[in-house]
């Protein structure tokens, strides 16, 4: 063996170490990871493994095999188990329809309680909806702990405020009644913070905070003045490196995430992901951002595999899709995002 073949052997990482190099912009290795900060379950991933929605919500070991499908099917570097956006609105009393194979859960109402009104159970983390989550992460840990990256990840008080009050109503707060949003947020901040720590615990690596201030309905200064600094507190309190998702075109705040602390942030297509690398390298990482509706869900591999080479040319960290696929997106563009991977690095080789 040459030493310049021997060289590259050593270099070849686990996809855990491929990935948490990658989210604190290290070496990645012979290739760029791939990884999904929300969920890649799809209906044919189901299939494949005989395990559906909405048993998988709800059974730890269910959850766990059905997770493992990210990593045995598709090939990514992570592993995450949490499907939904309806875990913690569950624990706190929400009515969620669980939905089905081709149907994600969903809100049934709202209880809208006052700020001194909601009830936050001291054993919030032994309710079926989040104790399944944390269960899961541990049967994860121990069948993949040493090998590939494990994701835990939370709802933070933006979205659980959404679930609890109702959007629009929410967000009318913000002019009528500020320092109520600010109250509604300490409080449903706890339960993001308790869970996240539980999921560390468990054995995750790496936790995604989601949280909705999306780009289309908050505007950069909302974010700033109501949401980072409770972000920053999370952040230091869950003691773990942390992923910020949050949806829609959020390229005119991204200085705002690098303040909050973030170690990576998890965007979409509609952010513009040349000038996002431009401003965050060396300061944030990024994963993504794979176009869902067009690409992932009606192109071909041959398009996702086009898209994903623009990302890595780009500079992008971790490719991944940019938000949770939608259920009926087939297995063989979810793929492709890793075959583009592959095929870049054989280009470099």
């Amino acid at each position: 063996m040459s030493a310049q073949e021997n060289g590259k052997r050593k270099f070849e990482l686990s996809p855990k170490r491929r990935f948490l190099s990658a989210l604190f912009e290290g070496r990645t290795g012979t290739r760029v990871p791939v990884g999904n900060p929300t969920s890649v379950v799809s209906v044919e991933m189901m299939q494949k493994v005989g395990i559906y929605f909405p048993d998988a919500h709800l059974d730890a070991e269910l959850m766990a095999e059905l997770a493992s499908t990210a990593h045995e099917v598709l090939g990514y570097d992570t592993v995450t188990p949490y499907f939904s956006v309806q875990q913690e609105a569950a624990a706190l009393g929400c009515e969620v329809d669980w939905g089905g194979p081709d149907m994600m859960p969903s809100m049934r109402s709202h209880p809208s309680p006052a700020p001194d009104e909601v009830d936050v159970p001291e054993n919030i983390l032994e309710k079926p909806s989040l104790k399944v989550v944390i269960d899961s992460i541990s049967m994860l840990r121990k069948e993949y702990g040493d090998h590939v990256a494990v994701l835990g990840k939370v709802m933070g008080p933006w979205t659980i405020a959404y679930h609890m009050i109702g959007v629009e109503k929410f967000l009318m707060m913000l002019i009528d009644s500020p320092d109520t949003v600010r109250r509604y947020l300490d409080i449903f901040k706890e339960v993001s913070i308790k869970f996240a720590r539980a999921q560390m615990q468990a054995g995750a690596d790496v936790v995604t905070i989601a949280d909705h201030a999306t780009g289309d309905l908050v505007a950069p200064e909302t974010y700033r003045d109501f949401l980072m600094p409770v972000h920053q507190e999370m952040i230091a309190r869950i003691g773990c490196p942390t992923i910020l998702h949050i949806c829609g075109d959020t390229g005119d705040r991204l200085q705002y995430f690098i303040e909050a602390g973030f170690d990576c942030f998890h965007f979409e297509s509609k952010v513009d992901h040349v000038k996002a690398v431009q401003e965050v390298r060396g300061k944030m990482s990024l994963v993504g951002n794979i176009n869902n509706p067009e690409t992932l869900l009606f192109g071909t591999p041959e398009d996702v595999r086009a898209e994903a080479m623009r990302a890595i040319e780009a500079g992008v960290n971790i490719l991944a899709p940019e938000c949770a696929v939608p259920l009926t997106t087939p297995i063989a563009n979810l793929k492709a995002i890793t075959e583009a991977a592959d095929e870049y690095a054989s280009r470099q080789a």
